[in-house]
């Protein structure tokens, strides 16, 4: 699997460091609202009749969420605002990676599968800068924690994987003169601020915030 073309995505984000105003994403956030139902079919009830039956996905209840202060109130909107910003994007870089692996495999040589890289880098690179540069510093770092949210790896892990120990340590440094941290990692089952983080991004996929 490669992933070379990711680089210009988490590029994208460190050099938006600067940005003033979050904007509107370019992706839809409503593509990644989970459905509130699997299916449906008919069936004939022991009376006779038809009636349709649904079946609904699994829904995640939280209890009512209480602020102690102001801080906590703040840094719950603030997530409830870069979430919403990131996570499309986490989830697109997530599904790209995938399309992309299972499509080079079924080149027949390494030398096909680095050239439809590359040009696949170039196009995602023009594809998404615009929008990714627009990111604030902490949208860019809650994409770095989204994007292992979805791919179960770092960023950082990902560029080492694939691009090597070097490479990957460049962009690392690179990343942390704009305080983006390409090792960042995601624990909401223990780290308070992530466990506030994965609320939010569930209750995001299940359309209810």
């Amino acid at each position: 699997m490669n992933t070379k073309w990711i680089i210009p995505v988490i590029l994208g984000t460190a050099l938006s460091a600067g940005a003033q105003e979050p904007l509107t994403p370019d992706i839809d956030p409503g593509e990644y609202v989970a459905r509130p139902y699997k299916g449906r079919y008919f069936t004939v009830t022991d009376e006779g009749d038809s009636v349709m039956m649904v079946v609904m996905n699994p829904v995640t209840v939280y209890p009512t969420l209480r602020f102690k202060n102001k801080k906590e109130e703040d840094f719950y909107w603030r997530t409830v605002r870069d979430v919403k910003k990131a996570l499309p994007y986490a989830k697109l870089i997530c599904e790209t990676l995938i399309e992309t692996y299972e499509y080079v495999e079924t080149f027949p040589t390494q030398k096909e599968r680095e050239k439809y890289i590359k040009e696949m880098e170039g196009a995602v690179f023009e594809q998404y800068k615009p929008a990714l540069r627009r990111f604030s510093r902490n949208q860019a770092k809650m994409l770095i924690k989204l994007i292992q949210r979805e791919t179960n790896q770092s960023s950082y892990s990902i560029l080492k994987a694939f691009l090597g120990t070097v490479r990957a340590t460049f962009w690392q440094g690179f990343g942390r003169l704009f305080g983006v941290n390409l090792k960042t990692e995601y624990h909401p089952e223990k780290n308070k601020e992530d466990a506030i983080i994965e609320r939010v991004c569930t209750l995001v996929e299940q359309g209810a915030l």
